[in-house]
C-alpha cells in the first residue's frame, strides 16, 4: 500500500516538474500524464501534431478551425464551448472547472497548467497554454 502511495506521489511530481519546464520560443508543447508529447501550440494560435503538421487554429475572436480552415466550433467569451452548429458542448468556468452541456464536471484545469480529470486524476499538463485552449483541447476536440 505504501509503494502504490509513493508511486502515484512520485508520478505526480514527475509530472508537476515537468509541467514546470521552460517554454519554446515556438510555443508550448502539451503532454499526456506518461509525459509523451502529444501536441505543440503556437502562440499564434497554430495548433500542431507530434510531427508538426498542422491540425487545426484557434483565432483571437474563438473560432476554432481544423488543419484546412473549415470551423469547427467557437469559443465564448463567457466560457462556453460551441460546435460549428452553435450547440453548446460545455462551458469553462473562471476557477477552471470544465463542464459538458448537462453540466456534469469533465475535470479541471489548474494554473501552472496541470489538467485533471474528475477525480482531480493529472492527465496531463499544458504549461503556458491558455486554459480555455487547453479545455477545448483535452475535453471538446472531437
Amino acid at each position: 500500500m505504501k509503494k502504490a502511495r509513493y508511486f502515484r506521489t512520485a508520478l505526480a511530481t514527475a509530472i508537476l516538474l515537468f509541467c514546470f519546464s521552460g517554454l519554446s520560443s515556438f510555443g508550448q508543447s502539451v503532454s499526456d500524464a506518461s509525459f509523451r508529447i502529444i501536441a505543440h501550440f503556437k502562440s499564434d494560435g497554430t495548433i500542431q501534431d507530434t510531427s508538426y503538421r498542422i491540425i487545426g487554429h484557434i483565432k483571437d475572436d474563438g473560432t476554432i478551425q481544423d488543419g484546412s480552415y473549415k470551423i469547427v466550433g467557437r469559443m465564448r467569451k463567457d466560457g462556453a464551448f460551441q460546435d460549428d452548429s452553435y450547440r453548446t458542448m460545455g462551458f469553462l468556468k473562471d476557477d477552471g472547472m470544465v463542464q459538458d452541456s448537462s453540466y456534469k464536471i469533465l475535470g479541471y484545469i489548474k494554473d501552472d497548467g496541470t489538467v485533471q480529470d474528475s477525480s482531480y486524476r493529472i492527465i496531463r499538463c499544458a504549461k503556458g497554454l491558455p486554459k480555455k485552449w487547453a479545455a477545448y483541447y483535452f475535453f471538446f476536440r472531437k
